[in-house]
This record gives C-alpha cells, sequence and structure tokens, in this order.
C-alpha cells in the first residue's frame, strides 16, 4: 500500500504556472495512449459543474425553510428532526428535484464525458446526484456506491429493495403549501407499511439492491480486465471524508501496475503519494477548466 503520510503536492496556482501546458500535454496524451480509463470522482465534480449546498442556489429555493429554522446550507436542513413528515418530504422533495432532475448549471459532466466517450472507461463516484447518467454516460460503466437522490429504501429496512421516487418527488414539489406535503404523499414501504427513506449510506441501514450488486460486479470485473493493462486512474473532485472509496484503491492499483498513471484534479487537494510520483500528473484548479483545456488537448493530438 502506498504511503499516506508523504504526499507530493501540485503546483498552487493552475493556470499562471508556466508548466500548465505541458501538464495538459502530459495528461492528454496519457488519456489519448491509455487502454482504459478508469474515473473517480467525488464531490468536487458536481461543485465544479455547479450544483452548490449554500449562497445563492440555496437561498433560491429554500429561503422559507432558512427564514423558520436558520439553516445556512441544504446540508444542515437535511438532517433537521422536522415535527412531521409532511414537513420533512416538503423540504426533501425540493431538495431531491434539484439536485436530481435538474441538470447542473455549467456543461461539465457533458465535457468529461466527450473526452472519455470513445475509450473503454468506467466510473466509481460516491455522488449521488445522477449526473454521468444524464450526460450520456452508459448505465452499465456506472457504480453510484453510495446510493442515489433518485431512490427511496424502507426505513427499517425489510427487504433489500429500492424504489424510484421521480414521480412522487416532482408531485411532492408542485403541491406542497405552506412548507408541507399532503399528507397521502408521504410515502410508506408497501410491504411492511414503515416510512420510506432515502437510499443513502449514512450507516448500516443502506440498502444494496440487486441493481448495487451489479454495477459492483462489472466494475470489479473491468479492474480485474485492465489490472496490467495501460490504464489512467482520472481522480476528480475526491476528497477525505471516505479516501478508502476511491482515493486509495486508485493510489493502490497505479503502484501495483507499471503500465498505469495517476491523474488528480481537486480545487486545493490535489495530491499523491511519493512512490507514484513519476506516474502521476496532480493539478489544483478547476476541474471543468481542467476537463475544458484537455478537450482542447484532445482536438490538437487528433491533429496530428
Amino acid at each position: 500500500m502506498c504511503s499516506k503520510s508523504r504526499t507530493i503536492k501540485s503546483i498552487d496556482s493552475f493556470w499562471d504556472d508556466p508548466k500548465t501546458k505541458y501538464l495538459m500535454g502530459k495528461a492528454g496524451s496519457l488519456i489519448k495512449n491509455a487502454d482504459a480509463v478508469v474515473i473517480g470522482a467525488g464531490a468536487g465534480l458536481s461543485t465544479s459543474a455547479g450544483f452548490t449546498y449554500s449562497g445563492e442556489r440555496f437561498e433560491t429555493y429554500f429561503s422559507d425553510f432558512a427564514a423558520k429554522y436558520h439553516f445556512k446550507d441544504m446540508y444542515s436542513g437535511g438532517f433537521y428532526p422536522y415535527e412531521t413528515a409532511e414537513e420533512h418530504w416538503a423540504y426533501w422533495s425540493r431538495y431531491i428535484y434539484i439536485n436530481r432532475y435538474m441538470d447542473p448549471p455549467k456543461p461539465v459532466y457533458d465535457r468529461l464525458f466527450e473526452l472519455v466517450r470513445d475509450k473503454d472507461y468506467f466510473v466509481l463516484t460516491t455522488n449521488v446526484d445522477h449526473c454521468f447518467q444524464k450526460a450520456g454516460f452508459d448505465k452499465n460503466r456506472l457504480f453510484y456506491t453510495q446510493g442515489d437522490y433518485g431512490l427511496w429504501q424502507c426505513s427499517r429496512p425489510c427487504r433489500q429493495k429500492t424504489y424510484d421516487n421521480e414521480a412522487v418527488v416532482k408531485k411532492m414539489v408542485a403541491e406542497q403549501k405552506e412548507m408541507r406535503v399532503p399528507s397521502e404523499l408521504v410515502p410508506h414501504c408497501p410491504i411492511c407499511g414503515a416510512p420510506l427513506s432515502m437510499n443513502l449510506r449514512a450507516d448500516d441501514t443502506f440498502v444494496e439492491d440487486d441493481g448495487w450488486y451489479r454495477a459492483a460486479g462489472r466494475y470489479q470485473e473491468f479492474i480485474r480486465r485492465h489490472e496490467k493493462s495501460k490504464t489512467v486512474y482520472l481522480e476528480l473532485g475526491v476528497g477525505y471524508n471516505t479516501p478508502g472509496i476511491i482515493k486509495y484503491p486508485f493510489w493502490q492499483m497505479t503502484a501495483e501496475n507499471p503500465q498505469a498513471a495517476y491523474i488528480c484534479v481537486n480545487d486545493g487537494e490535489a495530491v499523491c503519494p511519493e512512490e507514484i510520483a513519476g506516474r502521476s500528473i496532480v493539478v489544483n484548479a478547476d476541474i471543468g477548466e481542467v476537463v475544458s483545456a484537455l478537450l482542447d488537448e484532445a482536438d490538437s493530438l487528433d491533429g496530428l
């Protein structure tokens, strides 16, 4: 396993540094010549795409909740112990709608798809906003490890089963009044009658349904097939909340495969271990800007 205590940190200012063109050229060439690209995506990727959870976006959709409960961001409101299920689902239906069924403000995911669409790729992500599939990524090449805003599960849970929530969520948003949804829209498990909850990994009640296991199997098979290939591990916006899912495995798989390369882009947190520094590119910059630069580089390489 790579050392986690000693890391090489990238340049602090990407766009002002003279190495910019060199870094993009090297990264673009690695992706172009790779047999496979494994994308590991965290919250920073969606943030770059405009899915922010505070500020103007929060005020636009939750000003009434902010005024009543003095929330400063969407996360705070999501954990609040509301007195009624009707108010709970008024909040959560808006939260789900804007973060799952609306498109992100910036086309970062679309440009990322353009970058890898002709490659043998797979996506491992802790994001739960479904932006990859909306951008055109093949759903059979996606593994959402931590759940999906678009799914509910039994809160007990009585079964390892999930339920699509799009139709009901949109109805909740349309019909809620005074920060409450109609009582008849409050969701309950169709099997045992317990309240439904979000299919998000928060504790040991998280449901890993058949779809989750199929996606996990496809990811494991992809990794096995390319464990000795010329593989690029492209890590985007992954922090240190759950580094054991993406970051540390990417470091280890790069170390174990002499043909592999590791590219990390994260605005302010891009690092790699010394053990793989010679086969790594780490960039502290906005992911959307870097993806656009890589697309430009890909176009120039195609012209050669």
